[in-house]
């Protein structure tokens, strides 16, 4: 049976076990590092903060960080803690994203806002964003803490140009691409950035450490978007189909109305943004127009560019982990 098989048959928690097994011991260590750092003495404060920990699922960032430091030298403190500093943040966009789709359910938990409301939500993200600054001004060198400002920055830039964009069925697939390049891909590309420069990698290096992340991050929402178009609620454990109820254009729309004849563009555009609104309805059209297969093909475009940028780095068990995560975002259906 093939790796890849492998993963694709096997629940995501399972995979993901498996893939971060050269770095378990210090995903063990940053998760101690979050559970020390989010304890609360105030009851209420303390259970709304581990409760949203829970949402952050996959862990998917901070082992970039730690598997890109293990390819390249020694995994050191700074490694840990810059660890829980992007999973922290990364949990925060996830709460306030929760918010803003009206979703309720994540990693199949009700989401914050479900099960408290919306102020919570948003104060819990709050806190996160500011403890994670907090905790990487601890580090001796400002170097963590600007990088993370700034990607930071970034993802917020993009989420707001996602906001400015619902609606807009005549956005192209560069300024989508553009977009998901910023409110995800940048966070996985400052994540590989880190653990390769915390680990003494050449500016080169650490450059195409970070053009990795990116092209992984592009992958993974390419199909995190397919996902909420063709995955069940019960396997993926969050809500569904917000992405279409909140009318963003994501690239099997994007393809299937950039192909469709006047007519079909007319009622696929009905369906998207009419006053009696149908997006479940859209499937055939996607479907016609061969627009999920493109979708998949373009995330798996973007898997092979991230593939391609590891060759810089010596053979290990942690290289050829990264390799296979850039099977494993393609091919999840969680």
């Amino acid at each position: 049976m093939s790796t890849t098989t492998a993963l694709e048959g096997a629940p995501a928690p399972l995979a993901l076990s498996a893939l971060y097994a050269p770095v378990a011991k210090e995903m063990e260590e940053v998760e101690r590092i979050l559970r020390d750092e989010l304890r609360n003495p105030h009851p209420f404060v303390d259970e709304l903060v581990r409760y949203g920990c829970l949402l952050g699922g996959k862990r998917l960032r901070p082992a970039l960080l730690l598997l890109t430091a293990k390819a390249i030298g020694p995994v050191r403190r700074d490694h840990l803690v810059l660890a829980a500093v992007v999973e922290m943040i990364h949990t925060a966009t996830l709460v306030h994203d929760d918010v803003l789709d009206e979703a309720e359910m994540r990693r199949h938990l009700a989401t914050v806002n479900a099960r408290w409301d919306n102020e919570a939500s948003v104060l819990l993200g709050d806190y996160l964003f500011t403890h994670a600054f907090y905790l990487a001004s601890t580090l001796d060198t400002v170097l963590g803490c600007r990088l993370i400002g700034r990607a930071t920055n970034i993802v917020c830039e993009g989420e707001l140009r996602q906001k400015g964009s619902r609606g807009n069925f005549e956005l192209t697939e560069q300024e989508y691409v553009s977009i998901i390049e910023g409110k995800t891909a940048e966070l996985t590309a400052v994540s590989c950035r880190l653990g390769a420069l915390f680990s003494g990698a050449s500016e080169k290096l650490a450059g195409e450490m970070d053009g990795f992340g990116r092209d992984l991050g592009i992958a993974f929402q390419i199909a995190d978007d397919l996902l909420d178009v063709l995955g069940e609620e019960r396997t993926t454990g969050k809500s569904l189909g917000t992405d279409l109820e909140k009318q963003k254009p994501t690239l099997p729309i994007i393809r299937a109305l950039e192909l469709a004849t006047p007519a079909d563009r007319e009622e696929l555009l009905e369906l998207l943004t009419g006053d009696q609104r149908q997006p479940h309805l859209v499937a055939p059209y996607l479907e016609r127009y061969e627009a999920l297969d493109y979708a998949r093909d373009r995330a798996a475009s973007f898997a092979q560019s991230a593939r391609r940028r590891l060759d810089l780095l010596p053979g290990s068990p942690a290289r050829n982990i990264l390799t296979l995560m850039t099977e494993f975002v393609v091919s999840r259906s969680s």
